[in-house]
């Protein structure tokens, strides 16, 4: 799904100055031998001696030299990222601080916002998460607190089980017993989400840095009465692979049971997202008209926003009536991602999920 575009997808971009594809995509220009930026300034080549190429490496190796004027092979925050993202990749336990930034020869507010620009987080907050997510793998596994401290490389039980709560609306100790739903992460190409699932069907699907996830957690223990706890269920499984094919663009639908908790009106808006096809977008004034009450704009606009089970129930699909992307809670970067890969390889299988027989619930999430 994130591979390149076909040509005409990319010349059209190039011809656009396309921002979306920035570090995505590179064309290089076999009369010139140089390399450029989809969005370089530059005069356009004709498409028959474009060359695509998905990093400046990739250009660099076949003779390509890089464009004076667009920089391709990188900025500063390219070079930040380039080094500090396998760093943390390797070392996910580690506790990282601004002084190692700094010890490394890196102003800690430059990389802040290198890496906020590139995904939506601070390099310090996704070195928490990789810290939790290494502890709540353990603790899954049924291992004693203390080891589950370690291994997320917290310097006391205490910090653990803050950032713990924060997270999940839970201290840790609450979420090892016996339970109907189970918890657990699945990393992406987009980052980590969290999955709540029983062995019936999948109950919430976000990213692990979404704002409200803590606030979406504690809803959903309230409306099953505190059934929730650390573990992996065969639907997580399952979730897990049918991520992977879409991620490849192997298959753009989702075929998960769901379980839908909301209002009557929230469940109605939630299932005509699930009708928009992957590569097609809407405006929430075109999703108000299809669900039959086309004054409500707003309260669809509510509903989209209160959606617990990202790309399933695909909210990234709406945009705003002039063709703008409006808010995303899992980060506009992820949705103007999201928007153009799918277009890029939408229109071979498109359709939507069967939720025929789904409960969909009337407590509202």
């Amino acid at each position: 799904m994130l591979d390149l575009p076909d040509h005409e997808t990319l010349y059209a971009a190039l011809t656009a100055r396309d921002a979306r594809f920035e570090g995505r995509a590179f064309v290089g220009v076999i009369t010139t031998g140089i390399f450029c930026r989809l969005t370089c300034p530059a005069r356009k080549p004709r498409p028959e001696n474009c060359r695509w190429f998905a990093s400046p490496a990739d250009a660099l190796a076949q003779g390509f030299r890089p464009c004076m004027r667009c920089h391709p092979t990188g900025s500063e925050a390219d070079r930040i990222i380039a080094d500090l993202a396998p760093r943390l990749q390797a070392q996910p336990e580690r506790n990282w601080t601004e002084a190692d930034l700094a010890a490394l020869g890196y102003d800690p507010s430059t990389v802040r916002r290198a890496f906020r620009r590139h995904f939506g987080q601070s390099f310090l907050q996704m070195s928490r998460a990789a810290r939790l997510r290494s502890g709540l793998k353990t603790m899954t596994k049924g291992s004693p607190m203390i080891e589950a401290q370690l291994d997320a490389g917290f310097d006391s039980a205490s910090g653990f089980r803050a950032a713990f709560q924060r997270l999940f609306g839970h201290p840790p100790h609450e979420w090892r017993g016996p339970a109907d739903l189970r918890a657990d992460w699945i990393d992406t190409p987009l980052g980590g989400m969290i999955a709540i699932a029983d062995d019936e069907a999948l109950h919430l699907l976000e990213f692990i840095d979404r704002k409200a996830l803590p606030q979406g957690l504690r809803k959903l223990s309230v409306l099953v009465g505190g059934r929730i706890g650390l573990g992996r269920t065969g639907l997580h499984d399952r979730t897990e692979a049918e991520l992977r094919d879409y991620f490849a663009g192997r298959n753009q639908l989702f075929s998960l049971p769901v379980r839908l908790h909301g209002t009557e009106f929230q469940n109605l808006v939630w299932r005509a997202l699930q009708q928009i096809p992957a590569g097609e977008t809407r405006s929430y004034a075109q999703l108000a008209t299809a669900i039959g009450k086309p004054t409500a704009i707003r309260a669809v606009a509510r509903a989209n926003a209160t959606n617990r089970l990202a790309l399933v129930v695909p909210c990234h699909r709406v945009i705003g009536a002039d063709g703008t992307l409006t808010g995303y809670a899992g980060g506009l970067w992820r949705k103007e991602r999201l928007i153009a890969a799918e277009q890029a390889y939408g229109g071979s299988d498109t359709g939507h999920l069967d939720l025929s027989g789904v409960d969909g619930g009337r407590a509202s999430l």
